[in-house]
């Protein structure tokens, strides 16, 4: 198999996989990763950090045959991008999507084929190492080629792999939009602060650091979140009594419920076009 590895677009998320690949030097020993990204500020950026830089595809070696190709690029330009690619299509190169509703037809379209294609749904907390990487392989994905990809998705956070391409619009819904709802609530518990007379500096402090120790707290013990919640409210407690408006009538299950449908068929419809 060959040792170099290529992704196109090298933005957030893209330099955020990147990172980490550079950073797995033991586990990638040999490995080569080549970078074509167009603005010439992140295409320094994936340089100094130990890529090798191309502008565009038309600036790759002859002959270049990677193992794998992340397009790590936005789903209303993949139309414009991955054609640009086919060439290294039909193959054993691998390409690997995480760009969100772009389904394995629509890919198949631009990479004649048959073609072995991952589409993965990753999150932002990949950018520190601590993201969830979901991927879904066609039956063209060899097991080698799977297990490099899940080794180099791993180095962003934890990986899961699926077997039903249509989950994915579940997947997206949950850990793909997730952080934002996450993000939203410690606004709202800052918010909850500063209507109760502390300071905002304090609010947004306590906000986020409860929220941040909380979620480490669950990650790391093997009590489910149910039980550590029973734990810290003690009946007829202050807990008890904000948890009596926030799970009346299943209220806040309810509404993040609704968010979740509303984000899994927003999903479904950018996947359509």
């Amino acid at each position: 198999m060959s040792k170099d590895i290529l992704l196109v677009g090298c933005g957030n998320m893209g330099f955020a996989m990147l990172a980490g690949w550079l950073a797995g030097s033991d586990k990638f020993a040999g490995m080569r990763f080549h970078v074509v990204e167009p603005a010439e500020a992140l295409r320094a950026r994936a340089e100094a950090a130990g890529a090798r830089v191309y502008a565009d595809a038309g600036q790759l070696p002859d002959e270049f045959g990677p193992a794998l190709v992340f397009l790590a690029v936005k789903p209303q330009t993949m139309d414009q991008v991955a054609p640009q690619y086919s060439n290294l299509a039909g193959g054993r190169t691998v390409f690997i999507s995480v760009a969100a509703g772009v389904t394995i037809a629509t890919l198949s379209a631009y990479l004649p084929g048959p073609t072995p294609i991952i589409r993965c749904m990753p999150n932002t907390p990949a950018a520190i190492g601590r993201g969830m990487m979901v991927s879904y392989a066609n039956p063209q994905v060899a097991e080698e080629a799977k297990q490099l990809a899940a080794d180099l998705l791993a180095a962003s956070g934890k990986t899961a792999w699926i077997d039903d391409e249509g989950l994915m619009d579940a997947v997206t819904a949950i850990s793909g939009s997730g952080p934002a709802y996450l993000f939203h609530f410690i606004e709202c518990m800052a918010s909850a602060a500063t209507a109760l007379g502390l300071p905002q500096d304090l609010a947004d402090q306590l906000a986020l650091q409860t929220v941040a120790g909380a979620g480490e707290l669950a990650a790391r013990s093997e009590t489910p979140p149910s039980t550590l919640r029973q734990q810290v409210t003690s009946p007829g407690g202050t807990t008890a009594a904000a948890l009596g408006v926030l799970m009346a009538d299943g209220a806040l299950d309810k509404l993040v419920t609704a968010a979740a449908r509303a984000a899994c068929k927003r999903s479904l419809e950018l996947g359509k076009t």
